[in-house]
């Protein structure tokens, strides 16, 4: 099998793929027609099945493992597959290691400098309340190690999640010896916590697909309600930190309209919200830059529509 960051325009493609989803719509003319979307551990790429009825495409459904053939083109600048035959395959004929998207960078050594960027942090309110959730509590830990940080967009592979806030949290960590305004203890924990709802968000690979909760409510609700119930299991946990805490949390995406409860009031949560962004977008440029190429004879990607901007590589 090729592996999809290596498919380029123009090729035939043989092997197989696992059905992340699969769904089914009409062309303008009434006939149905399937969309799929196909994933290895190098990332995903949409498909077409223009006549699903058609010799060579048996029967398959999502989360199912599928060897196909199909075509490579390009649409609004984007790939995708005009897949031509499907059959199921059975357990045995693939390595699911080769499906699922993971970190280049080791899980449990990140969670090592996670565990000394808690111990890091003296006041002993935060550090019990870090101590609660990422040690104490093995199954979140275990679930933590293992989440990916996004559906799409950046960080959408095993240890994401733990990539991103490790990142997260060393920026503000730079910033709180930057800038002395700024509390240590509190912008490091916070940004330990930001994104600890996407647990609950996003289920595990490999769906790595919105929960129910997720789509009602989002990480950002879903990681104030879990630091609240953790806070109250602290006897004497003070009520002004514990709503500065949690300030940071519901502000860390900046801005309402970019699904912020509240916009920053405090300093330590303007700083989450750099530091999250900062490391979302040049996370989404790593990924575009190093997953693919540009037009042959050109040194542009294209319009990205997560960074609203057309992207050029500079050369090393």
């Amino acid at each position: 099998m090729k592996f999809i960051e290596t498919l380029r325009d123009g090729e035939a493609v043989r092997g197989i793929y696992f059905v992340k989803q699969k769904s089914t719509a009409m062309t303008k003319n009434g006939k149905p027609y399937d969309n799929v979307i196909l994933q290895d551990k190098t990332g995903t790429i949409d498909g077409k099945i223009w006549d699903p009825n058609s010799m060579g495409i048996m029967d398959f459904d999502a989360m199912d493992y599928i060897d196909i053939k199909a075509d490579v083109t390009t649409f609004n600048g984007v790939l995708q597959l005009n897949i031509k035959g499907t059959r199921k395959v059975d357990e045995g004929e693939y390595n699911p290691a080769d499906y699922l998207p993971c970190s280049t960078k080791d899980i449990d050594v990140m969670y090592q400098d996670l565990l000394k960027m808690i111990a890091s942090v003296k006041n002993p309110y935060l550090n019990k309340l870090l101590n609660m959730i990422f040690v104490e509590d093995e199954k979140f830990a275990n679930d933590f190690k293992k989440h990916s940080a996004a559906k799409t967009i950046h960080h959408s592979f095993i240890g994401g999640l733990l990539e991103h806030t490790l990142s997260v949290t060393k920026i503000c960590e730079f910033f709180a010896k930057t800038y002395p305004v700024l509390n240590h203890d509190l912008v490091v924990t916070a940004a330990m916590l930001h994104d600890i709802g996407k647990v609950y968000e996003l289920s595990p690979f490999p769906q790595n697909d919105y929960t129910d909760g997720g789509q009602l409510l989002g990480h950002i609700v879903i990681g104030y309600e879990v630091v609240g119930e953790k806070i109250k299991g602290i006897p004497g946990f003070p009520e002004k930190l514990a709503r500065e805490v949690k300030h940071c949390i519901l502000a860390h995406h900046g801005e309402l309209e970019y699904g912020s409860p509240k916009k920053p009031a405090l300093a330590e949560a303007f700083a989450i919200n750099l530091a999250d962004n900062a490391d979302a977008k040049l996370e989404t440029l790593t990924e575009l830059l190093t997953g693919s190429k540009p037009a042959e004879g050109s040194a542009w990607y294209g319009f990205n529509r997560a960074l609203d901007s057309n992207i050029r590589k500079v050369e090393l």
